[in-house]
């Protein structure tokens, strides 16, 4: 299998650490090559910093990589970086990161890319109006609309609408973003986890799904009539359902996904249970990608209390995601 490629994020951030931990733990050497993208003095540097010995590797090229283990591929910063004080003056190396990993994806001498977190204010001065991975992915990929899910303690939850502020979500819960994001998640689902028919359950918008119109009406209006759509296209869902009582194990145990509106109406009952160990997958893309489930952590940089269980877990389904894809262009 091709390498995995991982971004190390915001330089001042805890993506460095990450890396250096996990090539750190003899318990932790992954089944196939990992490619981490990044300055490798500041690896070297932070490694050091935090009395780690990593087992990796300095690399010029990614073709030269032909075996287990971890990697480094070396991306110049822009300017000296001081730990837990991000600077604008880095948002092109950061970038630069993403870039080559998507082209290495597309162009096929990556399986998958792991994105560790980036600091969304140090970006928006060089790129106005960026709102995170998933959006730049989808433009960087020419992808008219993407889907972000996170899975997690046996729970996946894809979302509608994603970083958006509160106000402006009711106007984007359209009949055909419905359509497009079920039709997203159903195909991967199928195409990218191997799961040959998907159970989807979706939320309502509104305090208990609206409440036969009493306290909205998006759910009679736009909601019901899409899964009526998508029913009769053949896909398994049901909905919607109040929100605040579809995340209970009678009814998780039924779904292959849950489909919520909003961001922190899904992601709010996924983050409690499983928190540290939950993983952000881009659906929609023509590569796989997947991240860690927190963010830069600036006030960690350099201690003992980094966790790598999301990284682990991320890096762990960027595998299982590319043997899937693998054996099924063998077929």
């Amino acid at each position: 299998m091709k390498p995995i490629v991982v971004t190390s994020g915001e330089p001042a951030g805890i993506g460095p650490e990450l890396i250096a931990l996990m090539a750190s733990d003899p318990d932790k050497l992954p089944p196939v090559p990992v490619v981490a993208l990044g300055n490798v003095d500041l690896f070297e540097s932070r490694a050091k910093k935090m009395g780690l010995e990593p087992n990796w590797q300095s690399i010029n090229h990614i073709d030269h990589v032909d075996e287990s283990g971890y990697f480094l591929l070396n991306e110049p910063l822009h300017v000296t970086c001081i730990p837990g004080e991000p600077t604008d003056e880095n948002a092109h190396y950061v970038l630069n990161m993403l870039d080559l990993a998507v082209d290495l994806c597309l162009l096929k001498k990556a399986s998958a890319m792991v994105t560790l977190p980036i600091q969304k204010s140090i970006i928006n001065p060089v790129w106005p109006g960026f709102k995170g991975h998933t959006e730049y992915l989808a433009q960087r990929c020419a992808c008219d609309q993407v889907v972000m899910m996170l899975q997690g303690a046996q729970i996946r939850v894809a979302l509608v609408t994603t970083h958006l502020p509160l106000r402006d979500v009711p106007k984007a819960i359209t009949f055909d973003s419905i359509i497009k994001t079920v039709q997203i998640l159903n195909h991967d689902l199928i195409h990218r986890f191997g799961i040959q028919t998907p159970h989807i359950l979706v939320t309502g918008l509104n305090p208990h799904a609206g409440e036969g119109g009493l306290l909205g009406s998006e759910e009679k209006e736009i909601i019901s009539p899409a899964l009526r759509k998508l029913q009769q296209q053949g896909l398994n869902i049901s909905g919607p359902y109040p929100a605040d009582t579809l995340f209970q194990p009678k009814y998780l145990k039924q779904a292959d996904a849950i489909l919520a509106m909003y961001h922190d109406q899904g992601l709010t009952a996924l983050k409690y249970a499983c928190f540290g160990q939950g993983v952000n997958v881009t659906l929609g893309l023509p590569i796989i990608r997947t991240s860690v489930d927190h963010g830069t952590a600036l006030n960690l940089v350099g201690t003992q209390e980094i966790n790598t269980g999301s990284f682990e877990q991320a890096l762990v389904l960027a595998i299982q995601l590319s043997r899937i894809q693998h054996a099924a262009s063998r077929t």
